[in-house]
């Protein structure tokens, strides 16, 4: 009669073989000897399927995550464009307007004109207008795909430039139901890639101290690594791209990199807003990528910044509660010493030494209760 029990894989299992045992032989069945060493190698992969199921399901949940993700954002940027992209156009149409109404009046404009002129040209700028260059400049969209999905990165991420904003009622209300729900999703999703991170600089830790290196050696390293690559894949190789695509310095380039991911977002530096420059398709689109992935690198990085400085507070805090114990034990004793002998607690006097130092701690107490019986 055999006794069955189940593993994490749904497997049955008998009994004899759970507790190590041979299977009794059957009529038919295979050797004793062979059936043994097929017992024994099904028993050993048994540990192995609760494992390989965690990281399957692992595995499952960190695609879904990053698929769903991905297609919230593509969900957003093609909502924004539905929305937003109409009414751009007919802004950039009255822009055009009033420029060319300038241009043939501006010798016979008044004041109160001109002043006119001046505050729809900026209420235009604001909107992300710019009346600047041909009929064929202002076909161009702010609200194409490539800036649409650009925006919808910057919600979520809460960077704001501000440089692009939704104009209409649908656009605005839309906003905040996609921020509402995308950026706890940015959240999550961050914490997950920071996950990946901080697995790699585990498996390079686990793989030098297999090595032989000392832990202490193995943690300087480790965080050495990770701040390397951050720096360079994040910081120095991006700002080469920004300079080369968008003429800037390279230290601008640097600056931009990090008020982005940083999520100060001044909006003082963009990228895709050049006027005179050509950019390839969908260059936005791999900015918030990068945007995406940095971010998770910099909440790591700000983290560990954040652990170094409480454990730095934690380290001076307790020296100097110890510096001030043994000021104070100082001081204390150095006011016993100017008491009477009479004056001092029995149980506060030092223990007698050997020798003289005894028979001097004798006489002393000697002397304190002939004291007190002087005095009843």
């Amino acid at each position: 009669m055999y006794l069955a029990a189940r593993c994490p894989c749904q497997h049955r299992i008998p009994a004899e073989a759970r507790a190590g045992r041979a299977l009794p032989a059957r009529g038919g069945g295979l050797p004793r000897s062979a059936r043994d060493l097929l017992i024994a190698t099904f028993h050993s992969l048994i540990p192995l399927c609760v494992p390989l199921k965690a990281m399957c399901r692992g595995k499952l949940q960190t695609g879904l995550l990053v698929a769903g993700y991905f297609v919230y954002l593509l969900v957003g940027a093609a909502v924004f464009q539905a929305l937003e992209r109409t009414a751009e156009k007919q802004e950039k149409m009255a822009a055009a307007q009033m420029k060319e109404a300038f241009l043939q009046s501006f010798r016979q404009l008044t004041v109160v004109e001109m002043e006119q002129f001046m505050k729809n040209l900026t209420e235009a700028i604001q909107n992300g207008v710019y009346p600047v260059g041909n009929e064929s400049r202002f076909e161009e969209s702010n609200w194409d795909f490539s800036n649409s999905f650009f925006f919808a990165g910057t919600v979520v991420s809460t960077i704001g430039y501000g440089t692009l904003h939704p104009r209409t009622v649908g656009g605005q209300i839309f906003c905040v139901f996609f921020a509402l729900f995308g950026i706890p999703l940015n959240i999550v999703f961050l914490h997950r890639v920071g996950k990946m991170l901080s697995l790699l600089c585990k498996k390079l830790g686990k793989f030098l101290y297999e090595k032989g290196m000392r832990k202490k050696k193995i943690k300087f390293l480790t965080l050495l690594f990770f701040l390397a690559t951050g720096i360079l894949v994040f910081l120095c190789l991006p700002s080469v791209f920004f300079q080369i695509t968008e003429g800037w310095s390279y230290s601008e380039g640097i600056y931009f990199a990090f008020i982005t991911l940083s999520t100060i977002g001044f909006g003082d530096y963009v990228v895709g807003k050049q006027s005179g420059r050509n950019y390839f398709s969908y260059y936005r689109v791999l900015v918030a990528i990068w945007i995406l992935f940095g971010l998770a690198w910099i909440a790591l990085l700000f983290n560990l910044l954040t652990t170094v400085l409480e454990d730095t507070e934690k380290i001076i805090v307790k020296d100097l509660q110890q510096i001030g114990k043994v000021s104070k034990d100082n001081g204390a004793s150095q006011q016993r010493r100017c008491w009477p002998v009479q004056f001092i607690p029995e149980e506060e006097l030092p223990p007698p030494r050997a020798g003289g130092d005894a028979q001097k701690m004798e006489s002393l107490t000697a002397d304190s209760e002939h004291t007190k019986n002087e005095k009843k």
